[in-house]
């Protein structure tokens, strides 16, 4: 099964990758995603996941290198550029909503169960990963989600915001990633 993410992710890691005027892909990617890097990218359209894998790897190696602390806050400064486009996904001073709101948007980036919100109430997630891609792309996406969700809770107003990993797929964490979170609740609620 051909397996598919959306432009408006997809653009993204694009962006990336032209900054790197230096860098000759055609020397580090096959042909097919040469030419995506080369055109103008629909954030309505869908593209394949495996090309969004390459070109994370060539993130994680050329822009990265290979520290996923930098992932991971790039992944928590994301979740402002994803509310600019979406500015429905917020609800102010509150977490569990916006958390609501991003289980049905994301239907729309990916066209598989990427992410999975198993449990969720007041200052405490957890956060199932599975893109179902080959190491390091997938740790790396893991730290990213994790940054995410991290960014996405403090623009929800939560505060002392901790994330971790309960179980990490590319350690043995059968199959699919864990991400636990816990949050106190945004100033004056309770």
């Amino acid at each position: 099964m051909k397996r598919c993410v959306r432009g408006i992710l997809f653009v993204d890691y694009v962006r990336m990758l032209r900054r790197l005027k230096l860098v000759d892909w055609s020397r580090h990617l096959p042909p097919e995603d040469v030419a995506l890097l080369a055109q103008q990218i629909d954030n309505d359209a869908w593209y394949p996941m495996a090309t969004f894998e390459r070109f994370g790897n060539a993130i994680l190696q050329n822009v990265a290198q290979g520290q996923m602390a930098m992932v991971q806050m790039w992944g928590r400064y994301s979740a402002g550029q994803l509310r600019a486009a979406n500015p429905t996904l917020l609800a102010p001073d509150d977490p569990i909503e916006t958390l609501h709101r991003f289980t049905i948007l994301r239907k729309t980036f990916f066209d598989f169960e990427a992410l999975h919100i198993p449990l969720l109430h007041e200052g405490e997630a957890n956060i199932q990963i599975a893109y179902f891609m080959g190491m390091p792309a997938e740790e790396a996406a893991s730290f990213q989600t994790l940054g995410f969700f991290e960014g996405l809770l403090e623009l929800a107003g939560a505060r002392a915001i901790e994330g971790r990993f309960r179980s990490r797929s590319w350690a043995g964490g059968e199959g699919r990633t864990v991400a636990e979170l816990r949050w106190e609740p945004p100033k004056g609620v309770s």
